[in-house]
């Protein structure tokens, strides 16, 4: 559990970084498992279309076994863009595994000196609980640079130029064929938005990365893991004692979580989670699967179970007036603003 001074998270303010703006440098890295460099092309004709100036990151293309390249590789990629000043968002490549064993060498202190914002989802949960903890760091829960049109959708593509590039509060609905569409408890909750992948989240149990989700409205979601499993890390967090707390629970897809086994990974979320005593909303496409959306978390959200909807404030902020296209101009941190409703 966190040090009990720690903020819990309904108490944290969150450090939104500025939104993008045409002009701006975006560095691609891979903290977790390697990319190829075909569907990467495809992310960098994406995001330069919007007006980015796209960076490679010097390792971003290494191979290690299932690794991106060595850890020192891979920390030396982020902290590189991290510190450069040029440099305005990092977006990541892609999952896989790896982020949890670079997390420790991040240079928190070039975060909190200029945020910049982060991109990824998947193994990168690790990095964004990782980055809210060093750096109250509002982070982006979305695709990385490795692009798959057949995966990511034109609907895809205009969720995440919305969160990276406007301050408009994100809206997430229920969409009735999503596989945890059939997990409902019905009920309104406030509170900041965190989590991510739930493979991720629970084998952060016991880290310094493992948030207060005191006050918080917990988003899950995951991708290749039978019922069972999924069964096995809800015990986990809850054995733990991290969702004692929470406000409220917001599932994404659950992609390829099924084994053949008479209960579904539906009605294994319903079971674990039903009972928390709190409005809990599935449904949502945010994750693994076709047609991912993009969401901000370490911000304020309101999860509306019966409307079927999950509203976001921005992860990001206005740049400063006085800041140049892909110069740095850091503002000073601001609190997050109040979720939409």
């Amino acid at each position: 559990m966190p040090p009990a001074d720690e903020p819990t998270a309904a108490s944290a303010r969150a450090v939104r970084p500025a939104a993008l703006r045409p002009g701006d440098t975006v560095m691609l890295v891979s903290p977790s498992g390697p990319a190829r460099p075909e569907p990467v092309a495809r992310g960098v004709e994406l995001l330069a279309g919007w007006g980015l100036d796209v960076r490679v990151g010097a390792h971003a293309y290494a191979r290690q076994g299932f690794l991106a390249g060595g850890d020192e590789l891979r920390a030396a990629d982020l902290n590189a863009a991290f510190a450069d000043p040029t440099v305005r968002g990092i977006v990541c490549t892609r999952g896989g595994y790896g982020a949890q064993r670079v997390v420790d060498a991040v240079d928190m202190a070039a975060v909190r000196r200029d945020p910049k914002l982060v991109v990824g989802f998947s193994d990168i949960t690790a990095l964004q609980l990782a980055l809210w903890r060093g750096a109250r760091l509002a982070t982006v829960h979305g695709p990385g640079a490795s692009w798959s049109d057949e995966r990511t959708t034109p609907a895809s593509a205009r969720s995440l130029r919305s969160a990276l590039m406007t301050t408009d509060p994100v809206v997430i609905t229920r969409d009735g064929g999503e596989t945890t569409a059939p997990v409902h408890v019905p009920g309104t909750a406030t509170g900041p938005l965190l989590g991510g992948n739930l493979c991720l989240l629970a084998s952060s149990v016991g880290t310094p990365d493992l948030p207060d989700l005191s006050g918080a409205i917990l988003l899950l979601e995951d991708v290749g893991e039978p019922p069972y499993k999924v069964d096995r890390m809800l015990t986990q967090l809850r054995r733990s004692g991290a969702l004692a707390g929470v406000a409220g629970v917001a599932l994404g897809q659950f992609t390829d979580c099924a084994d053949g086994w008479e209960v579904s990974v539906a009605d294994v979320l319903a079971e674990r989670l039903g009972d928390l005593g709190v409005p809990v909303l599935g449904g949502l496409p945010i994750g693994h699967g076709v047609g991912q959306l993009t969401v901000p978390v370490g911000v304020p959200a309101t999860l509306d179970s019966e409307a079927g909807t999950l509203t976001v404030a921005p992860a990001v902020g206005d740049p400063p007036r006085d800041r140049a296209p892909g110069g740095s101009g850091a503002a000073a941190p601001r609190p997050a603003a109040p979720a939409a409703r």
